[in-house]
């Protein structure tokens, strides 16, 4: 039985140097991680480099209950009054369902009621967001198109009456 090392690699390397990483690149990539965490640290201390969004305070506030039907219709309710705001049919508002979605995974890996108001808030910079009263996540509308946030912000401007904010009875 022939030994291991005479089977062709063991023997191919003697007398020569064994493959090390290069040193260099490992001290490149350690130098660029501590000039990134020291780019950050100092964005975050002083202010300079970073960007900030202000919305101001918010314009204008509803408290919503989204549910599905039996019949997978997608059904908007006021929170406090209870007013039916819209209803989807199967084929319809699709970023609504979609967000519906979304928020229902988040409130079942949270274990919290399915039944909890979610808070439409238009801000004073005209920004729209969605937030979860029972998770305390929030997603800003805009990053998903102005058609979609055109899609809630129709609830945000229904009055009591049914009617929309400016509209004349």
């Amino acid at each position: 039985m022939a030994q291991v090392s005479h089977l062709g690699y063991l023997g191919d390397r003697k007398g020569k140097k064994p493959n090390i990483f290069p040193a260099k690149i490992l001290v490149a990539a350690i130098a660029l991680l501590v000039f990134t965490a020291g780019a950050v640290l100092f964005g975050q201390l002083t202010g300079i480099g970073t960007v900030r969004v202000e919305s101001g305070p918010p314009a204008a506030i509803r408290d919503i209950v989204i549910l599905r039907t039996a019949a997978d219709e997608v059904v908007v309710r006021d929170a406090a009054s209870g007013r039916e705001l819209a209803r989807y049919a199967v084929d319809e508002g699709g970023f609504v369902r979609g967000s519906l979605r979304a928020f229902v995974r988040m409130r079942q890996v949270a274990k919290v009621p399915l039944e909890a108001p979610y808070r439409l808030i238009r801000w004073e910079s005209g920004q729209v967001s969605l937030s979860d009263t029972a998770t305390g996540e929030r997603i800003y509308l805009e990053a998903f198109g102005k058609d979609n946030v055109a899609a809630f912000a129709v609830l945000l401007d229904q009055r009591e009456g049914g009617q929309r904010e400016g509209e004349k009875s």
